[in-house]
């Protein structure tokens, strides 16, 4: 943006006043509400050109740093490709990684850990622009009880307004399994006295699949931002991190053992010494 260019009053000619010549009279420059000399406007329409050459520059780094994420994202696909791959064969992998996770695992009831027992695969791919980027989530469609779905997506975005957006696969829930509605909502169902309104045991609603249903401030998502930022750059160190905790918790633990084995030491040593006074005063 350049600077605001300054207001200059034109000189004011000679003027004659009961015979005396008065000298021609100057209105100061003013820039920005502070009154500047012609020294000082010739600075600024300097420092002016030059800041549009700064822009300049900064449009076209902005285009080269596009060009450069556009083609590492490219030589990461096969990368995360093989890791998918991998990570197939290990059992409720990302249930493991959004429940280590200190922030997902706010999101996770018992209804969603049970329901993301079938997630098999999490996908996040940007988009070409680099200005948004998608979550799919992959499910077991054939084994998950809950809904019809194999492959549910959430995706961020610029609207025609260049404000942030987001939109979501729609869900197909199977009956009386609804985790996003109100237990009352289901009543039709339970009503109706099926084997799947009986089984439903989930009353609290999910805050997992309403945060994927909610599109209300795409601007604010942190979960979103969580899951594309900090989880699937390396989703391994938190899937490990629960075997860390075990280990503090057993050091913990033989601390506590070890702690307690000294007080028993102690309590033996008070006895001992107790019994050697004993025997000193009846021997007096």
């Amino acid at each position: 943006m350049s600077a605001p260019a300054a207001k200059i009053s034109k000189t004011t000619a000679p003027t004659k006043k009961n015979g005396d010549v008065q000298t021609p009279t100057e209105t100061p420059i003013s820039g920005g509400g502070i009154e500047v000399d012609k020294a000082a406007q010739a600075a600024i329409e300097e420092i002016d050109k030059v800041q549009c050459d700064i822009d300049k520059l900064n449009e076209e780094a902005s285009e080269e740093i596009l060009k450069v994420e556009q083609r590492f994202n490219k030589l990461r696909q096969p990368h995360y490709k093989a890791r998918a791959e991998l990570v197939a064969g290990i059992p409720n992998f990302w249930l493991t990684v959004f429940d280590n996770h200190p922030q997902l695992s706010t999101l996770l009831g018992d209804g969603d850990m049970e329901a993301l027992t079938f997630l098999t695969n999490v996908d996040v791919s940007e988009n070409e622009d680099i200005k948004g980027y998608s979550i799919s989530l992959h499910f077991d469609a054939e084994k998950n009880p809950f809904f019809e779905n194999s492959v549910i997506t959430k995706e961020y975005y610029l609207n025609e307004s260049g404000e942030p957006a987001s939109k979501s696969t729609e869900i197909k829930w199977k009956p009386g399994k609804n985790l996003v509605k109100e237990p009352k909502e289901d009543e039709a169902v339970a009503a109706s006295g099926s084997k799947a309104a009986r089984k439903r045991g989930h009353k609290d609603v999910s805050l997992f699949f309403t945060w994927f249903n909610d599109q209300s401030d795409a601007s604010g998502d942190d979960f979103g931002e969580t899951i594309k930022e900090d989880i699937w750059p390396n989703p391994l160190q938190y899937f490990l991190s629960q075997g860390d905790d075990d280990e503090d918790d057993d050091d913990d633990d033989d601390e506590v053992e070890g702690g307690e084995d000294e007080d028993d030491d102690d309590e033996e040593d008070d006895d001992d010494e107790e019994g050697d006074d004993d025997e000193d005063e009846k021997d007096a």
